[in-house]
């Protein structure tokens, strides 16, 4: 068991650097104007990476408030998207 712990520990790591280079490749994009780009990597946190760490938090009974951050993040760039 405490074998699983840190491999969950070490993967929310992994997934919080993950998510920053994909909020500064997202922040790029629209600064650049390009918005195709940027909406895929929109989808891919949201979708993908955003959730999977919300699991792996909710696994371990962490505290929740980086997934609030990231997502309250995620709603104010959608509107710079649009």
């Amino acid at each position: 068991m405490v074998k699983r712990i840190k491999r969950l520990e070490k993967g929310i790591e992994s997934l919080k650097e993950e998510i920053e280079k994909h909020f500064e490749k997202l922040e790029q994009d629209i600064d650049e104007g390009n918005l195709e780009r940027g909406r895929y990597h929109f989808k891919e946190l949201d979708k993908s990476l955003v959730f999977a760490l919300e699991k792996k938090i909710e696994l371990l009974n962490l505290d929740k408030s980086i997934i609030d951050e990231y997502k309250k993040r995620l709603v104010e760039l959608k509107k710079r998207l649009e």
